[in-house]
């Protein structure tokens, strides 16, 4: 059986250029993309990359891709990136791997994002997966309140077999909103930015 991710990650390196300071997203789609980069950098292409995450860092810096943080890049050439969700429309959803912050700030300073999905990522409607919303520690519990507000029923992430939130890089949490039970995924984006 052919791995779609595989190849959709393979197939997306062949947009990164030499020179390019390229965005490098987090999740199991964009693994394929890091190894795929990883050997073009040891055939002698020179990037310098951006990683969305610890994660992604760890899997770059394994396959020896030079990295800079984001801070150090006056903008990025090109974004690689995987979505949970994409409609005919091209709006998605992201961040159900937790790294939805920095990845929505190395997206915002790209050139260009490349979302790298599988059919199994197409849907018609936006809404299966839960539309999440990193939040500071401090006060989420009024960003709880202000989402309540808004119509949603917000759902605090727990940390993997645990009753724990769950952790962010950046030492935030996630509310997961549920889009099923309320359409407003629109209003949510514009309002939770």
């Amino acid at each position: 059986m052919v791995n779609m991710k595989k190849l959709a990650g393979e197939k997306a390196c062949e947009e990164i250029k030499e020179g390019m300071v390229v965005g490098l997203g987090t999740g199991s789609t964009t693994f394929y993309a890091i190894e795929e980069l990883g050997r073009r950098v040891s055939a002698g292409l020179k990037i310098r990359a951006v990683a969305t995450s610890k994660k992604t860092e760890e899997l770059a810096s394994e396959r020896l891709i030079p990295l800079v943080s984001l801070n150090e890049v006056h903008e990025i050439d090109l974004t690689i990136d995987g979505a949970d969700e994409v409609d005919s429309f091209l709006n998605g959803i992201k961040g159900g791997g937790g790294a939805l912050f920095r990845e929505k700030m190395v997206a915002l300073h790209s050139k260009r994002n490349l979302w790298v999905v599988d059919e199994t990522k197409l849907v018609q409607e936006l809404g299966a997966f839960p539309l999440p919303v990193e939040v500071l520690p401090f006060g989420y519990r009024q960003v709880e309140k202000e989402l309540v507000a808004l119509g949603f029923h917000p759902r605090l992430r727990n940390a993997f077999n645990s009753k724990e939130p769950f952790i962010t890089d950046n030492g935030n949490y996630i509310f997961d909103l549920s889009l099923k039970k309320n359409k407003k995924y629109r209003i949510a984006g514009t309002k939770t930015r």
